[in-house]
């Protein structure tokens, strides 16, 4: 049985399974792949989302409509027969799980996804795990009582009763820690949590943050809390889970964790800051490398790097591959991107124009807009320097306006761009979409306010293809980026005030004098450095990597 118990609220498992909203969720199915190719002893633990997170439609003018994402759950998951249940607002919500396997080249491990669609739960508890960010705040907190208690009791009943550590990805699972308590005194016959009971807990419990700022933490309302949770044994003791009178899931997580880590060496210092009390580490996220590169550049690998899908630091020796061989492998993997856009879109954009990509959610700090901040700059650029076009895509979420509007104002640029630098927008960003993108591109576009910006993950996925970032320096760029090297940098690293205006002018400069001259006039120059991206980025920045060192840090020790 698997030794490390991975809680996450959102998985990217597969494209056709929409149990994931975003970065967060694929991190966590990339180190589940991970984890199995290794031979990590690993569970992963879920809920199953049936609605998805939701369907994305644009209309002419970029507005979002959403609307449910179903799939068939049977299709790639199978039943367990047995039967949990929790306690919400009074009410005994019963819980069954389905199960998914991820074969790797080193081992296997199951991951859970827990389901209150039973005949017996009432008509709204059988909703509770349908949707993925769905709802308000009762809603929320009730699918964080089935995540983090709920899936503790799971895995007991599924036999996992030796677990050393329990891997909270985010504080949406840190409910698990009262679940763990609640075990532990009643195995000694009491009600009452001590002092020692949390020591013994903390002992067990691994917490990854991944937001650096406030508004990203779960909190409630003592009085939600209460009526939704009940009288849990770990309410006695309020300094463990609660910050400024409320119930904090964030606070929980570090209270209980023997090890804290942020995703990337910068937001490590930043969450010092925000968090002074605690000690947090950083291990910077890595993701999956032989998910997302693409095929044209995996059959090149193959030939030229034997071993590199267990071996990923052996991408290092991409160096040594001809450039011709990363060219074609690339022109392929355009070519089935620029198809993709005139299926979904009807625009025939050019294999042989520069190329931008940014897919990211849409929200208002990543500034999915920045590039486009001066329409009439970036058409003197493409009329004077070389052409240039750009694909966008990204959900967001229903209630973030802020992010709705980011996306009209990309469409607004774009009729007024018009064919001078063609503009698409691809609507519902998924797995599959985003492989497409980050291979099929010629430079990965990447703008978010600092250092608002945790980690991002799509930049090291197009380094895996040879896809170099041209990214304002924040998250893991701080630590990939080698000017001109492995790619560019827009701004410098200040972080606090409003920049856009001074990184939107640093964005153009380096399209104008590096960028697009290197890739129409120094074609070798433009190959070398995507031959550093994969050497230098993706033999480092993958979920290998990242695994080793949880293992190595947090459940070896």
């Amino acid at each position: 049985m698997a030794s490390i118990a991975y809680f996450t609220m959102e998985v990217g498992l597969r494209a056709e399974m929409p149990t994931y909203a975003g970065g967060l969720g694929v991190l966590a199915g990339d180190t589940l792949r991970s984890a199995a190719d290794l031979g990590v002893s690993m569970v992963g633990m879920t809920l199953l989302h049936r609605k998805g997170y939701f369907r994305q439609q644009l209309d002419a003018s970029g507005r979002q409509v959403e609307a449910p994402d179903d799939w068939t759950v049977e299709r790639f998951l199978s039943e367990r027969p047995e039967r949990v249940a929790v306690t919400i607002d009074g009410r005994r919500v019963a819980l069954r799980c389905w199960q998914y396997v991820i074969e790797g080249a080193e081992g296997t491990v199951p991951v859970f996804l827990l389901d209150s669609d039973l005949p017996e739960n009432a008509d709204f508890d059988r909703t509770l795990t349908h949707f993925l960010y769905g709802g308000d705040e009762y809603y929320r907190l009730s699918q964080e009582e089935v995540l983090g208690v709920g899936g503790v009791r799971m895995l007991r009943a599924l036999g996992y009763h030796d677990l050393t550590r329990f891997h909270m990805n985010e504080g949406h699972a840190s409910l698990l820690a009262m679940e763990l308590l609640r075990e532990r005194a009643s195995s000694e016959g009491r009600s009452a949590i001590t002092p020692e009971d949390v020591a013994a807990i903390r002992r067990q419990c691994v917490f990854t943050t991944h937001t650096p700022v406030a508004v990203g933490q779960d909190q409630f309302s003592l009085e939600l809390a209460r009526r939704v949770l009940g009288n849990s044994p770990a309410f006695a003791l309020e300094s463990l889970c609660c910050h400024e009178g409320r119930l904090n899931l964030t606070y929980l997580a570090l209270n209980i964790s023997h090890y804290v880590n942020g995703v990337a060496m910068r937001h490590g210092e930043v969450s010092r800051t925000m968090f002074g009390d605690y000690s947090i580490d950083a291990i910077t996220n890595g993701v999956h490398a032989a998910t997302w590169t693409g095929d044209e550049i995996r059959a090149v690998f193959d030939r030229h790097i034997p071993g590199w899908r267990r071996d990923n630091f052996s991408l290092r020796y991409a160096l040594g591959i001809p450039r011709d061989e990363i060219w074609a492998a690339h022109r392929g993997a355009k070519a089935r991107l620029i198809e993709r856009v005139w299926r979904d879109t009807g625009t025939r954009l050019d294999a042989d124009v520069f190329t931008l990509g940014f897919a990211r959610r849409a929200t208002a700090y990543k500034r999915a807009d920045l590039a486009l901040h001066d329409v009439d700059c970036l058409k003197r650029i493409a009329e004077t320097t070389g052409r240039l076009q750009i694909v966008y895509a990204g959900k967001a979420h229903p209630q973030d306006e802020g992010g709705k509007r980011a996306i009209e104002r990309v469409f607004a640029a774009r009729a007024v761009l018009g064919s001078t630098v063609p503009v698409v927008y691809l609507a519902n960003h998924d797995m599959a979409l985003g492989q497409l993108l980050v291979a099929g591109v010629d430079a990965w576009l990447n703008t978010p306010q600092p250092p608002l910006e945790a980690s991002g993950t799509s930049g090291m996925k197009a380094a895996l293809n040879g896809v170099p970032s041209l990214s304002v320096l924040d998250g893991w760029w701080i630590e990939g980026h080698i000017e001109g090297v492995t790619g560019w940098s827009i701004g410098d690293d200040r972080a606090g005030d409003d920049r856009t205006e001074s990184d939107a002018a640093s964005l153009y400069d380096k399209l104008e004098q590096i960028v697009v001259p290197l890739f129409y006039q120094h074609r070798d120059a433009f190959i070398d450095v995507m031959r550093h991206a994969i050497a230098l980025n993706g033999s480092f920045f993958n979920s290998h990597r990242m695994v080793e060192e949880y293992v190595l840090k947090a459940y070896a020790v």
